[in-house]
This record gives structure tokens, C-alpha cells and sequence, in this order.
């Protein structure tokens, strides 16, 4: 069986993860670790892209190409932008967008040049079951007083932290007059999205928000990250665990 690649920027964001890893084996490769073993008895990778989208898509070929992963799974944090999106919410990626992708005159703007693709959608189906591990996993968990609430939509990234009012209203500004209406901005996604494009492999990803991008982004990211996005993740990931291998299981010829 093809493992699940589990992939998060940051070390804290899936240091609950490499805890639960049953056979951990440490492997070196383009400069990263990646740990290979089972959560819940399926065979997964998990890796750290580390920060940007140049960065993520190095560690997403290398998870296809040495590893032979059959999908990839992203969980990480993001500054919430969409209306109604709150710290403490979860956002799954629908679609994803590079908000600072801009070849024209010689493509429209947010286009990938040569290949005709603006917003990459995610596979339907992980899209579906990593929505419904959302609202079970996250199921009696509070974060100021509020139960998380899931959204589904429009996930944009760039290489940049966008942690100011001003920066993310242009950033908005420029999306919504082409049609875009995302609920988070980060820094990975939509590189990794036109990886596994490229690679026809199966892509979704889910992202706790962190911050609204806005001066306050800064604010306690370290404590937010260790207490709630590697809680949140710890969840996500079993609940989406346990609804692959059971329908593994129910695929299996019966005897």
C-alpha cells in the first residue's frame, strides 16, 4: 500500500503526530527529514516543507518521487480573511490561488503560465473526508470560549507573512477583481496544490487560523501554534486516519 503523506510547515504543527508514529524510521533526503511508519496501521510520511512555496514544492516532489506517496494531506495555520473566519476556526482548502503570481501582460494575472490553471481545486475525495474528520475530530474542543467552526473555500499563498491591515485589504482588493474570494491566506498550499497537479496526485489540506493577517498576526503565534493548531491537527489527522482505512477495509474482496 502507497503511504499518506503528511506534510506541515512548522515542527510544532505535527509534533503530536511524530509522537503517535508506530515503526518510526528516520529518513535523510534533499536536505529534509522525513519519518515513515503507521498511524492507526496506515503507512504514512510525514515531513515539514518548512516556510514558502518554493520550499514546499522541493519537499512535495521529493515525498512523490522518492516515496512514492499516493496523496498529500497539509496541515498548518493561516491568517483568516474570509468574512465570519475566526481564530480558532479551521479552514479546508477547496481551491487554491498564488496571490503574488502576476505574468502578465503574457498570461492574466494569477493564471500559472503554460498550463491554463488559476485556482487548483482539491481532490473531491479527500476533500470530502477531510471535511468530515474536521467535525468529528474537533468535536467538544473550545478555543476562547467558542467551538471551531469549519469553513470550505478559497485558500491563497504567497511568499510573504501578510500580517498588516493595509497589505492584506490590497491583497483582497486584487483577488475579489478577479474573481477570487478566499477565506485564508499562508505561505504552502498552492505550491504544493500545482505539485500534485503536475504529478495527478491527490491533494487537500487544512489549515487553523491563527490571526485575521491583520497587526495582530504576531501575537502569540508560538503559544497558538504548540496549544491549539497541534491539538486541532492531532485530531484532524486521526479522524481522517481512521475514515481512509475504513474504507480500505471496505473496499477489501471479502473471502
Amino acid at each position: 500500500m502507497r503511504p499518506l503523506a503528511i506534510l506541515s510547515a512548522l515542527a510544532d504543527e505535527q509534533a503530536g503526530l511524530l509522537e503517535q508514529l508506530q515503526g518510526a524510521q528516520r529518513v535523510a533526503h534533499a536536505g529534509r527529514e522525513f519519518w515513515c511508519g503507521q498511524l492507526d496501521g496506515l503507512p504514512v510520511v510525514l515531513a515539514l516543507s518548512r516556510i514558502g512555496k518554493v520550499a514546499a514544492a522541493t519537499t512535495s516532489a521529493a515525498l512523490i518521487e522518492r516515496f512514492g506517496v499516493a496523496q498529500i494531506l497539509f496541515t498548518g495555520v493561516a491568517g483568516g480573511v474570509g468574512e465570519g473566519v475566526q481564530v480558532g476556526d479551521v479552514v479546508v482548502g477547496s481551491s487554491y490561488v498564488q496571490h503574488d503570481l502576476d505574468a502578465s501582460p503574457l498570461f492574466p494575472r494569477y493564471q500559472i503560465p503554460l498550463t491554463g490553471q488559476t485556482a487548483l481545486a482539491a481532490d473531491d475525495a479527500v476533500l470530502e473526508t477531510l471535511v468530515a474528520a474536521c467535525h468529528s475530530g474537533l468535536q467538544g474542543l473550545q478555543h476562547a470560549g467558542r467551538a471551531p467552526v469549519v469553513h470550505q473555500g478559497l485558500v491563497v499563498s504567497g511568499d510573504r507573512f501578510v500580517n498588516g491591515a493595509a497589505e492584506t485589504r490590497g491583497i483582497l482588493d486584487a483577488l475579489h477583481l478577479h474573481g477570487h474570494a478566499p477565506l485564508a491566506v499562508e505561505m504552502e498550499g498552492a505550491a504544493v496544490a500545482q505539485v500534485c497537479f503536475d504529478y495527478g496526485l491527490p491533494f487537500a489540506a487544512v489549515r487553523t487560523i491563527s490571526d485575521r493577517a491583520d497587526a495582530s498576526a504576531h501575537v502569540d503565534f508560538a503559544v497558538f501554534v504548540q496549544d491549539v493548531a497541534r491539538v486541532y491537527a492531532q485530531r484532524i489527522v486521526s479522524a481522517f486516519i481512521q475514515r481512509v482505512f475504513q474504507r480500505l477495509q471496505l473496499s477489501q474482496p471479502r473471502r
